[in-house]
């Protein structure tokens, strides 16, 4: 594995890559960082160039401007910007609010992305409005503004779970985990829900669009995820973009402890699709 650094409008990105073969970028969601991936990027690293990095304002990415709120179409440009280590196409996974980003890279640079899968966007958006996700929000916005990072994640918590288990994005699942990195995940809390979560909550994709280039465009779920508000966006996105849903290892967080078996899943999606031509035909 080589490490580097990016300089993008607003930020400095970390990245790591591995392997070598078809580039394909996987872009973690909520507060993890690239070493969340770890596990199932050295299970993908004999078959592809996999590419890791750190969101911009998570971990080892600092904003040049940390008051600046995030924004979706500069993290899509930031997957783009990363894919230059080639020429061609590249195939991108996505998790949670990476799944998002994935879906809005596909979108906005078409020319670039081989195809996507997405495992549990949570569009919460696309949810019945009797649930109040705005609301929920704006709760969890209050609790940041008068206690800190751990009431407001408290709060986005208790929305986001359906069976009492604390949500993955809390939780990083696998081996037991290195105390550097809970430490950085720690840290981008804040980032989350001070910075991303307003942004992301209810952002909604021209899913319209999105259905010229379903052919290349898998909406993936959890087993363990069944009617946890990702899972039910997930579900409410596909069919938007007149899609299958697959059903992957595991819950929200099924890409750490099912390294393995993601991997495979992943290629046998990505290698289906022909290398190094894109969602543009």
């Amino acid at each position: 594995m080589r490490t580097d650094t990016l300089k993008v409008p607003g930020a400095t990105l970390y990245y790591e890559v591995r392997g070598s073969g078809p580039v394909l970028v996987l872009v973690c969601g909520g507060i993890y960082d690239a070493e969340g991936y770890a596990a199932l990027a050295d299970r993908l690293a004999d078959r592809y160039t996999v590419v890791t990095y750190d969101r911009r304002g998570n971990s080892r990415s600092p904003l040049d401007d940390p008051s600046f709120l995030q924004s979706v179409d500069d993290h899509a440009a930031d997957v783009g910007r990363l894919a230059a280590v080639t020429d061609e196409p590249v195939h991108v996974f996505g998790n949670s609010s990476g799944a998002v980003i994935a879906l809005e890279f596909a979108l906005r640079h078409p020319r670039w992305a081989a195809g996507v899968v997405a495992h549990e966007p949570p569009y919460l958006g696309l949810l019945p409005d009797g649930e109040d996700w705005p609301g929920v929000l704006r709760e969890v916005a209050d609790a940041f503004h008068d206690g800190g990072a751990g009431p407001a994640m408290g709060r986005f918590g208790a929305a986001m779970r359906a069976d009492g288990d604390a949500p993955a994005e809390e939780r990083p699942e696998g081996p037991a985990p290195d105390p550097a990195m809970m430490a950085r995940f720690a840290a981008n809390t804040a980032v989350f829900v001070g910075n991303e979560l307003p942004v992301f909550g209810l952002h909604l994709t021209d899913f319209d669009a999105l259905r010229a280039h379903r052919d290349r465009i898998v909406l993936a779920v959890g087993a363990d995820s069944a009617g946890q508000p990702p899972e039910r966006a997930a579900r409410a996105a596909a069919e938007r973009i007149g899609v299958p849903v697959e059903t992957y290892p595991g819950d929200h967080g099924g890409f750490g402890p099912h390294a393995p078996e993601f991997a495979e899943r992943l290629h046998a999606v990505f290698s289906a699709w022909p290398r190094g031509s894109s969602l543009i035909q």
